[in-house]
Order: structure tokens, then C-alpha cells, then sequence
């Protein structure tokens, strides 16, 4: 059974920086970054496969950063110069399929495996 564990949330002011870690029990393919604000469909911000390619959405693209550390079979999000509309909770997600097969798609229902969230509150 696939298992997602994220840590790394927390409170933060405008302008801060913030990195959260995800951790899986096992090799995934595709792996990525959503939010999902009150009352906000679930958003994807970023999505990595196990090469190191990378995709990001406009919204976070030269702030945020994905990578993974194979070996650990862990995702990282380094979260810079955040913004309060960048307030939310933060999953993991991934695919047993690797991202070029999904299509690199950032919507959540490409994406099977999830972890519980963890909470960014961003403060103006």
C-alpha cells in the first residue's frame, strides 16, 4: 500500500520561505505537489518524475522549487517569497505511471496515492 507523509507546514509571513518534505514508502514514478484552499478546487503546482524533469505551474514558477531524493524515496517543495494566496494545505501525490504517461497533467485526478496534507498559512 502506497503511504504519503508530509511535513514542513506552518506559519509563515509575506515574503517568507518555507520547505516541505514528503516522505513514501517505496519508489514512485510521478510525484507532485497540489493545494487546495477553502472553498478552491484542489490545485497542482508542481509534478516530478524520477529523472529530475519538471513541471510547474504559473503560479508558483520562480518561487517554488521541486526535487527528490530517489534514494530516500522523498519529494521536497522549497517555498519562496510566499504570498498570503499561497495559504493552504499542501499534499503529496503520486502515480504509479511516469509523468510523461500522464501527460505531465496537474489536475488531481490523474493522481492515485496522496497523503494527508500539511497546513501553509501565509500572513500579510
Amino acid at each position: 500500500q502506497v503511504q504519503l507523509v508530509e511535513s514542513g507546514g506552518g506559519s509563515v509571513q509575506a515574503g517568507g520561505s518555507l520547505r516541505l518534505a514528503c516522505a513514501a514508502n517505496g519508489a514512485r514514478y510521478c510525484m507532485g505537489w497540489f493545494r487546495q484552499a477553502p472553498g478552491e478546487e484542489r490545485e497542482g503546482i508542481a509534478l516530478i518524475d524520477r529523472f529530475g524533469n519538471l513541471k510547474y505551474a504559473d503560479s508558483v514558477k520562480g518561487r517554488f522549487t521541486v526535487s527528490r531524493d530517489n534514494a530516500r524515496f522523498s519529494l521536497y517543495l522549497q517555498m519562496n517569497n510566499l504570498n498570503p494566496e499561497d495559504s493552504a494545505v499542501y499534499y503529496c501525490a503520486a502515480e504509479q505511471e511516469s509523468c510523461l504517461r500522464l501527460g505531465w497533467h496537474l489536475e488531481a485526478r490523474y493522481y492515485s496515492y496522496w497523503g494527508q496534507g500539511t497546513q501553509v498559512i501565509v500572513s500579510s
